[in-house]
């Protein structure tokens, strides 16, 4: 089939950010509707075909800098105008702007109560192979930015990422108490609180032979295949101490939140994209 036309293009993007203003302020939608209402205006597209659309602005708004609706996992390979139209779009969007500004700057909600808080780990997401997890050397700006960094104002969020760190203490706590190492889960440390962040890692913990176990904690409120910023010392720990290090990423923070675990150094398990440097005379 052909690639899609202008106003068809407009009309994904316009439905796509009308569903993520609607999920930042947590107002429930239905993306199947969604799909139906675009079939009625579309020519002759597919319910998969507008899916793929979707997940094609997943992965543009994440190379911007802005969150993504969860559901629609980032697929790249897209048409060139796709991006162009989702550019002016977010040009012409100042409320959907003020909603993410407020949002990723604001200190997240007390942590719901968890009937089993180790019922909160998941698998490690899939992304699409060609649009690997990355990771990134220190917050900068895209390519072709056009407004602020969202994903890294969240992402120097203290009071959040202050929060995940304190849950992921608890977490700890509990794993190693239900293996019987209530010792050992006496023994945890929250380092960062300690240490500013120069250890390059948050919290000291321990396998249950007593291993140490060094946790960097990586938090979002937004979907699981959100970018998130590491240090040059964070990965270089990981890779020097690969077999106690552990990234904890928890995701949707907001809500309910989840976790997923990469074990090992960061060079292996994610995608490393350096993107500011330091520079001097030559």
């Amino acid at each position: 089939m052909a690639d899609w036309s202008r106003i068809e293009v407009e009309a994904a993007v316009a439905d796509y950010l009308d569903m993520l203003a609607l999920e930042l302020r947590g107002e429930p939608f239905n993306k199947a509707n969604h799909n139906r209402d675009l079939l009625r205006v579309l020519d002759g597209r597919t319910r998969g075909a507008i899916e793929r659309k979707h997940q094609n602005i997943s992965a543009i708004l994440i190379e911007l800098g802005y969150p993504y609706i969860d559901g629609y996992k980032p697929l790249r390979n897209y048409q060139e105008s796709l991006r162009e139209v989702v550019e002016e779009r977010l040009l012409s969007a100042p409320a959907l702007d003020d909603e993410i500004a407020s949002l990723v700057i604001s200190p997240p909600p007390p942590a719901p109560p968890f009937p089993d808080i180790l019922g909160i780990r998941v698998p490690v997401p899939v992304p699409d192979r060609k649009n690997r997890t990355s990771i990134y050397e220190s917050p900068g700006t895209a390519a072709r930015q056009i407004k602020r960094n969202y994903l890294e104002i969240e992402a120097r969020n203290s009071a959040l990422g202050l929060a995940g760190e304190q849950l992921v203490v608890r977490y700890e706590q509990e794993r190693l108490s239900r293996a019987g190492r209530d010792r050992l889960a006496g023994k945890i440390i929250h380092i960062s609180v300690m240490e500013s962040g120069s250890s390059g890692f948050d919290v000291l913990s321990y396998e249950t032979d007593g291993c140490e176990r060094l946790i960097e904690v990586k938090t979002t409120r937004f979907g699981a295949l959100t970018p998130f910023f590491a240090s040059r010392n964070e990965v270089e720990l990981s890779d020097r101490r690969n077999a106690n290090y552990q990234l904890y990423r928890l995701f949707k923070f907001s809500e309910q939140p989840k976790l997923f675990m990469l074990p090992g150094s960061l060079k292996r398990t994610c995608q490393l994209d350096p993107v500011s440097f330091s520079a001097r005379l030559a």
